[in-house]
């Protein structure tokens, strides 16, 4: 009983530092805002409860950010999954060049963000590459950064950004599925749909999960390159809740930026915790 208690003390021990910083830099200072969330602002500290949120909903600047946010993820985040598996299952299949391929799509994760907007620009510009491949084939050039397509060119980049670590991840949980359950399936006269949609999947539905929570993330960070290509007021398909957080800290307008904050940290509390709940129900009898 006491080697017990004394081993349990000293594995508090060696936690202590990181339960500390994981207080000091991530608990206190939410804690900070859900209260800044709450009162008028930091001087007057008079109590409102939630009228700041009231006053936020109403907020046509935040309904837009918000809306493209949350568009963006929708579209961004599924086809990062689904187009690194993709390329993992390729990689699988033992194309020639497997390490050229992997370099190619392993490039843009150790790129500057500063070289990848500069590469972005180039390409995007409306005197840029790509709009001068328009023309030699008789198309018109396009606008792309200050007009409709602005969004497109946001989704581009953060898939070409996040494929590769992707396909990686995925790669690697490919390589530790049981080779005899495929090779039996195989013999049995599985397909291989059957054995894709029925085995790997299964396995790799761990993997799936953690892949579709860093791209959600990630998918959150795009506002450093957005910012870098279009500046703190692009055009409306491209205006995201980041940039609402940024502008209204410029304006020192904390009741918004924390109530913001506190709202996008619920969404996102949300939909992790739905996706650690299909992915319990779905990989339960692997698992078992």
């Amino acid at each position: 009983m006491k080697c017990r208690v004394k081993d349990r003390l000293t594995g508090l021990a060696f936690l202590s530092p990181s339960i500390l910083g994981v207080f000091l830099f991530f608990v206190l200072p939410f804690g900070v805002f859900i209260w800044y969330s709450l009162i008028d602002s930091p001087m007057n500290r008079s109590f409102v409860f939630l009228e700041n949120y009231k006053a936020l909903l109403q907020n046509g600047s935040f309904l837009l950010a918000a809306g493209n946010t949350a568009v963006f993820s929708a579209v961004a985040v599924p086809l990062a999954v689904v187009l690194s598996l993709l390329l993992a299952l390729l990689l699988e299949s033992g194309i020639p060049g497997k390490s050229v391929f992997r370099v190619i799509f392993l490039s843009p994760v150790v790129v500057p963000i500063a070289s990848v907007v500069l590469i972005w620009q180039v390409i995007f510009h409306y005197q840029g590459a790509l709009n001068s491949i328009l023309v030699r084939v008789g198309l018109i050039r396009i606008d792309w950064l200050r007009s409709s397509c602005n969004y497109l060119v946001a989704v581009v980049l953060f898939l070409w950004k996040n494929l590769g670590y992707n396909m990686v991840l995925f790669a690697a949980a490919l390589g530790n599925i049981p080779k005899e359950l495929l090779e039996a399936a195989s013999i049995d006269g599985a397909g291989p749909f059957y054995r894709f949609f029925r085995i790997k999947l299964r396995f790799l539905s761990p993997t799936v999960l953690f892949v579709t929570i860093l791209s959600l993330i990630n998918s959150f960070k795009v506002f450093r390159e957005v910012w870098l290509l279009a500046g703190d007021y692009p055009l409306e398909g491209m205006y995201l809740l980041q940039h609402f957080i940024n502008n209204t800290f410029g304006r020192l307008e904390y009741d918004k930026l924390s109530s913001a904050a506190v709202i996008m940290s619920l969404a996102m509390m949300a939909v992790i915790g739905i996706l650690f709940l299909a992915e319990d129900r779905f990989g339960k009898d692997v698992e078992n």
